[in-house]
């Protein structure tokens, strides 16, 4: 097992870990690219299938993180990136919590929270543009995904949502009754 390589890992988990903000779903689009073009550990539709499985499998999303350390070098390189990805953030949540509830309805833990909204929000878009790009998705997807994003901006419900693009794209696709 090459140490190089582990500590590759590591150095690509552990700074994604502290700058999560919004779930790990706002990193997808940094690990896609360590992934793939940095590193070269995997292609695109490698990275793509990964996702595919970890948001399959029970637990957080961001289990693909493990999964990328599997292909990078085994079992250890797994948990060396989950581990990285789940401790540093997980040290870091103690310590900000401890401050968070201290400071009650401070005017800064308002601004922080105003601030860090918008750029969770962004990061996320980041990763789903990422993937989308990743799989090679046509105009048809793109604008489903803009007409939602604008339909539940608008009060939507998520389930409703879910099922209009569903029945669409059954009919779309002539997939039969759903």
């Amino acid at each position: 097992m090459p140490l190089d390589r582990l500590l590759a890992l590591f150095l690509v988990f552990a700074p994604m870990s502290l700058v999560s903000i919004g779930g790990g779903t706002s990193i997808f689009a940094e690990m896609q690219r360590q992934a793939v073009t940095v590193h070269g550990w995997m292609t695109d539709e490698q990275f793509v299938a990964l996702f595919a499985i970890s948001r399959a499998a029970p637990g957080p999303g961001s289990l693909i993180s493990g999964l990328i350390g599997w292909e990078a070098a085994g079992f250890v390189g797994a948990l060396v990136a989950a581990l990285s990805l789940y401790v540093p953030s997980s040290i870091l949540l103690l310590g900000v919590g401890h401050w968070w509830r201290r400071r009650g309805d401070s005017p800064v833990r308002r601004v922080i929270e105003r601030g860090l909204a918008p750029v969770a929000v962004g990061l996320i878009f980041a990763g789903v543009y990422t993937l989308m790009q990743a799989d090679g998705v046509g105009w048809i997807h793109w604008a489903t995904l803009l007409g939602c994003a604008a339909w539940l901006m608008h009060g939507a419900s998520p389930y409703l949502v879910m099922g209009v693009v569903a029945l669409f794209y059954a009919g779309l696709f002539g997939l039969g009754a759903v």
